[in-house]
């Protein structure tokens, strides 16, 4: 009796306990994280502060420009010496393989004899992606990862990850690796290595007429897109455009390129419901961002698009580009784009005052090393921003740790604050070096 009485009494004030202890970090999901308990993850709220009146004119008139723009070059405009750059900055000694094991420098010089530098930009051939491409850094699907024993490092971060490309593309051939299985293309905004069987090369008629057709935006997700023989082509995106052929009152008639014998192109009549693409470029209301946002949010943190997700730069690309506004692809070249208005230096309550006096809502991008978000307005008078993010930066004992959130969200500038090993100095907030309003 005696024992049992204990053992009672150790699962009582183990119960009463428990209600007293905080949830450890690595158990953390997005459901305990404040802000997105508090905060409405729904763009329907946010949406009204766009600016009813705004015109984009002299930026959208621009966008085909800059997405044709690969089609419209004789040879890439980067020097060999730029294109090498991942072969300089990835080592033996800090990089890891699939198998988490170090890799040796066998695995770089075969890399590097296999890229066959010695014929860069001697193919120079137009061609169109058939399918949501990788572009790899090295001519590999093997991944090369940091330290994974380290927060914010190992998996997902494959650092041969550069970026997507989407289907239907225009990209510039620059040349074969030796083995051929590979090839080192440009598009318009990132360059890397895809496989050969991944594009088909078009013709000089085809690329003039291409571009000479009104273009088709994609405004839906994962809608599956046919050829006219009802053969599989790929999924709809958000950020893909077709050249229409013909259209009636439910569909449009767009052409798709699938591919055959020495990546020639077979070119083919896709039709498309209305309800998943438009013709005309967006304009940027209520009820267009509600409905594109919607969309670029269900794919979740994808680093470098892998899995076709998104990470912080790509949704925001994706997410304008029905609305005919060009943005490049990394963070550090989106922070550039129209008028910039530093915040390094400043404290936080300047930063704060800042960003409420100037930010412009669902035009304004802010900028810190590595990460992308856009100001959206306020909530209960605090600065609410929409971003595809990873995670929240912890540390307990000087160890680094993170809280993986891996989706988009609606949330303050001190996501995570209400953490119990919340990294104050790694906050949003700490860390905003700039923010650039798009349209001005």
């Amino acid at each position: 009796m005696r024992y049992i009485f204990i053992i009672l009494s150790i699962i009582l004030l183990t119960g009463c306990s428990l209600r007293d202890i905080k949830i450890d970090e690595k158990k953390v999901t997005a459901k305990d994280i404040y802000d997105l308990q508090n905060i409405p993850q729904n763009v329907s709220y946010f949406a009204k502060n766009i600016d009813k009146n705004i015109s984009f004119y002299e930026i959208q008139k621009k966008y085909e420009q800059r997405y044709f723009s690969i089609w419209n070059i004789d040879k890439p405009k980067e020097g060999l010496i730029s294109v090498k750059w991942p072969f300089f900055s990835y080592r033996p000694g800090k990089s890891y393989g699939e198998n988490l094991q170090p890799l040796e420098q066998s695995f770089f010089d075969t890399m590097l004899n296999n890229a066959n530098f010695d014929t860069y930009a001697t193919l120079n051939a137009k061609a169109v992606t058939l399918k949501e491409v990788s572009l790899r850094s090295f001519p590999t699907i093997k991944p090369l990862l940091k330290d994974p024993s380290l927060a914010g490092e190992g998996f997902p971060f494959d650092y041969l990850q550069n970026s997507t490309v989407h289907a239907n593309e225009p990209i510039l051939v620059s040349h074969y690796s030796k083995d051929r299985e590979w090839a080192y293309v440009f598009s318009n905004f990132a360059s890397g290595w895809i496989k050969t069987n991944e594009f088909a090369i078009l013709e000089k008629k085809h690329i003039e007429a291409w571009q000479n057709a009104q273009q088709v935006a994609v405004t839906k997700e994962d809608e599956p897109i046919y050829d006219s023989e009802g053969n599989f082509l790929y999924k709809s995106k958000i950020g893909m455009m077709f050249a229409l052929v013909s259209e009636d009152e439910e569909t449009y008639t767009v052409l798709t390129v699938s591919s055959y014998k020495n990546s020639k192109p077979l070119f083919f009549k896709s039709k498309i419901s209305k309800n998943i693409a438009a013709k005309e470029i967006m304009k940027l209301d209520e009820n267009n961002l509600i409905a594109v946002i919607n969309e670029v949010s269900k794919t979740n943190y994808g680093w470098g698009g892998m899995y076709e997700q998104r990470d912080c730069s790509s949704m925001l690309r994706d997410m304008f580009t029905p609305f005919g506004i060009w943005l490049p692809r990394n963070s550090l070249q989106q922070s550039k784009i129209g008028t910039v208005i530093s915040l390094s230096g400043l404290s936080d309550e300047d930063k704060i005052r800042v960003i409420k006096e100037k930010a412009v809502p669902f035009q304004t991008i802010l900028y810190k090393k590595g990460h992308v978000v856009l100001y959206v307005g306020t909530y209960n008078d605090e600065i609410i921003v929409f971003h595809n993010t990873w995670g929240i930066k912890t540390k307990k004992d000087g160890v680094e740790g993170r809280v993986v959130v891996g989706k988009s969200v609606f949330s303050s500038l001190t996501l995570g604050k209400h953490l119990k090993n919340y990294d104050e100095e790694s906050s949003l907030l700490r860390t905003l070096v700039s923010m650039n309003i798009l349209t001005q």
